[in-house]
């Protein structure tokens, strides 16, 4: 699956990215490779999609389609048919759309995403 070109050998860090987000207990960090987005999400202990990112998104679920990489904690996530996951450290992941989520435990969740960075928590 090819979803842009890459054109130019190049690397950017996180701890000073192109973006940044900060809904409640969420920081999103987002840098532009190209065609490409990559975002850093970091979400606190106590954090839920319904009370951080829904006042953003202004819809019912989230209707991101997230792929991406756990580096720590653990987010249970689940759909509106009542399929649930715990997406744990060292765990790649697919999301579809129509889901919600929250931090488990209390120990902040960091995910690398590379589908949803561009427009994630964004207005």
């Amino acid at each position: 699956m090819s979803t842009g070109t890459i054109s130019k050998l190049e690397a950017r860090s996180h701890d000073s990215p192109d973006e940044m987000r900060r809904p409640d207990k969420a920081t999103v960090e987002v840098n532009n490779l190209g065609d490409h987005s990559i975002g850093r999400l970091t979400f606190q202990p106590g954090w839920t999609w319904s009370s951080s990112i829904k006042p953003v998104a202004k819809t019912e679920h989230c209707e991101k389609t997230h792929v991406g990489y756990c580096v720590s904690g653990k987010l249970e996530t689940w759909m509106t048919d009542g399929t649930r996951i715990t997406i744990k450290p060292g765990d790649s992941y697919t999301i579809p759309s129509g889901h919600d989520a929250k931090v488990v435990g209390d120990e902040p969740f960091i995910g690398i995403e590379f589908a949803s960075a561009a427009t994630y928590a964004k207005s």
